[in-house]
């Protein structure tokens, strides 16, 4: 990977709260698929200080589990713009709940819950939180609604086991097959179900779930070493045996596995091969942002643009406030020649993430391009603009100044002109620095 290529992002090898939370909170930010997507005319300096950089932090430190950090960020942005109430007042209710401040948590999807109304996301933390309080009434409630349209796999389990806990047995059972049916490998669903024969009556039936959810906790550490086995392989061992090995871990119906062979063969240069996995993953959990983006990362590397734009296109519309989705975007708009939309990913892709070194030297390209042929088509105001953004993303760099001081001349303008000659020469002569 070259230092201008984003970043591929790491795999699932399981259910991951942190991912499954992930793509709740963005769910919820754009409803009915609204786009929220950085439109601005003007060009301002982007800091680390404004919104988008704090959305993006705190979205990053949720995504690793670092729910203090992301509490953290998300009220940051609430604070320079309170109206930031789908976008960041929801994630700081999930960042809470998983760092077990319950009243918290409560209290800041109430207020979601007031703007948005009974949005199944909401539903179904508010039915956790119950859950925990030990409000099996309020959490059936709650978890009812939700079910609807179920966020998460989960939503199911933690209904019937808070029916469970109530003591409707017959409830319990119907939406734990539910729970099987939705996620089949999910061991915690027939180890429960077997808690509830056994509470029926029906021994032999319970010795059979409880059977189940051994096998499949089993299951999960034989395909943790053939993970490790097909990664050893690819590094050390004979191509053909390799495959042999990795290809076991192919399900075409399981979305994580998919996603965590095609991530293998794609770190070990096998990138046509990562394609099928990685497509028919994001063909069965579109609603994830980071299947998409390994899909279109994939497509990328192979140089097949269009093939990488499509998903992007699709995601960028969901989920606009993701840096990576934003950030790989750019670059494949910027290959494709198409310089505006380019612009405007990666942007705000340096606005969410201001300290990434190869975005910014992405923007900083593709807004030196925009200016040069701004200036070419005489549409001076827009060219300087551009260049003023050119040279704040690099500020040592002189020839945005000296493209500022032609401009100024072709204007009538020898004072700025002057100026910007000085700091062109200034720039010039000053030594380099060594970072």
């Amino acid at each position: 990977m070259n230092g201008n290529s984003p970043r591929v992002a790491r795999s699932i090898s399981q259910p991951s709260k942190c991912i499954l939370v992930f793509v709740a909170t963005l769910a919820l930010i754009i409803p009915g698929g609204r786009s929220f997507a950085f439109q601005e005319t003007s060009i301002k300096p982007t800091t680390s200080d404004t919104p988008e950089a704090h959305l993006g932090r705190g979205y990053d430190a949720l995504k690793q589990d670092r729910y203090d950090a992301a509490a953290s960020e998300f009220r940051a942005a609430l604070e320079i713009d309170p109206k930031l109430t789908l976008r960041a007042r929801f994630p700081l209710a999930v960042a809470l709940f998983e760092s077990h401040k319950s009243d918290e948590a409560r209290r800041e999807l109430e207020i979601v819950r007031r703007e948005v109304g009974d949005h199944p996301n909401v539903l179904y933390y508010l039915g956790r939180l119950d859950l925990d309080a030990r409000n099996f009434e309020g959490a059936i409630r709650n978890l009812n609604q939700a079910a609807a349209k179920p966020p998460f796999p989960d939503t199911a389990y933690y209904l019937g086991y808070a029916y469970f806990k109530q003591g409707d047995l017959t409830s319990a059972e119907k939406w734990l097959k539910i729970a099987a049916e939705t996620n089949p490998r999910d061991a915690r669903v027939q180890y429960q179900l077997g808690s509830v024969y056994r509470k029926q009556g029906r021994e032999q039936d319970a010795q059979k779930a409880i059977a189940t959810s051994e096998e499949l906790r089993q299951r999960d550490t034989n395909e943790s070493r053939i993970k490790l086995e097909c990664a050893q392989k690819l590094d050390q061992g004979p191509r053909e045996e390799a495959l042999a090995v990795c290809e076991q871990l192919y399900d075409p119906d399981n979305a994580e596995k998919l996603t965590a062979l095609g991530t293998t063969y794609g770190q070990h240069g096998e990138l046509e091969r990562a394609l099928t996995p990685l497509s028919r993953a994001a063909e069965l959990a579109p609603q994830s942002p980071q299947m998409q983006y390994n899909l279109a990362y994939a497509h990328y590397q192979l140089n097949q643009l269009e093939e990488a734009r499509a998903p992007l296109a699709n995601a960028i519309q969901r989920w606009p406030d993701l840096f990576p989705l934003n950030a790989l975007y750019g670059a494949v708009l910027m290959k494709l020649g198409q310089d505006h939309p380019a612009y405007d990913a990666l942007r705000h892709a340096h606005q969410l993430n201001p300290q990434d070194s190869a975005t910014a030297d992405l923007l900083h390209t593709v807004t030196s391009t925009l200016a040069s042929k701004s200036q070419a088509a005489r549409q001076y105001s827009d060219s300087l603009r551009y260049f003023e953004e050119a040279a704040t993303l690099r500020p040592q760099d002189p020839e945005p100044h000296r493209r500022m001081a032609e401009i100024y001349i072709a204007l009538g303008r020898p004072a700025q002109a002057k100026a910007e000659h000085q700091k062109a020469d200034s720039l010039a002569k000053a030594p380099i620095k060594v970072q």
